[in-house]
């Protein structure tokens, strides 16, 4: 089994830079980890990919070409990839025996709630490669702070999980910065929850841009309570614990945790709601940092057992 995870989520949710501190920290911990940009418009990318979509398309061409804006041209894009997709099988097939994939997709979600093109991009990979595949949906963590953005994030959020329809991880990222926003109206832990949403009522109505709304607002947080289904975990990529944490969490979601174990149902079931600290502290690192780069810096981070300090 091959395992992975395909990262989504808006414009500026941290996705790039998710992949490229997700992608060091997983290879600290000794898995061989595979990069694939599929973001057609990501010229810029601090990390090297194993596979980038520019080889196949580019957004750029496809504007100037077809007289399209960067939305429409990237549907374009997804729509070429779907019809190509066996130049991606092509390209992945020699990474299966070994790699941990980590797939970055454009950021925008269009593509993820409403057209089925990067789906069945996805569904095809699950099928013909046999992918565990969970999706890491980031969230911008300051829209917590607006309880008319963080209504819109739930809705996002939940459309997203149906459309999908993979193991799901909802993020909100930057939580560090959080602070910075401004005080939330409520603990951190009623907006990963999700559990109440008529106290959000109150601060929408103090807001004259929400307050005409008002009936519409009480209705889809309605819609997302029945459903039960969004709740966020937090994650502030430069901080080890937080990036374990979420770790721990998708390889649940995927079922990384259970490979080569022989087991019952009964001790699957056990395992999947106990901890699972059996890899992730087996490296005695005190400190996590996202710029981890050279091959250089990683051997002397896995060779010192004390107090190692990125920035030396």
């Amino acid at each position: 089994m091959v395992f992975g995870q395909v990262v989504i989520g808006p414009p500026g949710s941290g996705k790039t830079t998710y992949c490229n501190g997700m992608s060091q920290y997983l290879q600290l911990i000794g898995r061989k980890v595979a990069i694939i940009n599929l973001d057609p418009a990501n010229d810029s990318l601090p990390y090297d990919c194993a596979i980038n979509i520019e080889d196949l398309i580019k957004l750029s061409d496809v504007m100037n070409e077809h007289n399209l804006g960067p939305n429409g041209g990237l549907v374009y894009c997804m729509d070429y990839l779907e019809k190509n997709i066996d130049w991606l099988e092509s390209k992945l097939k020699p990474l299966l025996k070994d790699h941990y994939f980590l797939f970055d997709f454009p950021g925008q979600v269009e593509l993820f709630f409403l057209h089925s093109n990067a789906k069945k991009v996805i569904m095809q990979l699950i099928k013909k490669l046999d992918l565990r595949l969970t999706a890491v949906h980031l969230i911008d963590a300051h829209l917590c702070s607006d309880p008319g953005k963080y209504v819109s994030a739930l809705l996002l959020s939940l459309s997203t999980m149906l459309h999908m329809e993979l193991p799901h991880v909802n993020v909100l990222s930057k939580i560090d910065l959080i602070e910075n926003y401004g005080k939330l109206a409520f603990n951190l832990d009623f907006y990963m929850d999700v559990q109440d949403l008529s106290y959000l009522q109150h601060h929408l109505d103090q807001d004259p841009r929400s307050s005409k709304y008002r009936k519409l607002t009480k209705e889809l947080c309605e819609v997302i309570e029945d459903f039960g289904l969004v709740n966020f975990t937090t994650l502030a990529i430069q901080d080890k614990e937080s990036v374990t944490n979420l770790v721990k969490l998708i390889d649940k979601t995927n079922g990384y945790i259970f490979q080569g174990i022989d087991a019952t149902a009964v001790e699957f079931s056990k395992i999947a709601i106990a901890p699972t600290d059996w890899e992730y502290y087996r490296y005695p690192f005190n400190k996590f940092h996202f710029n981890f780069t050279t091959a250089a810096v990683q051997e002397k981070y896995m060779k010192d057992d004390d107090n190692f300090d990125s920035d030396d």
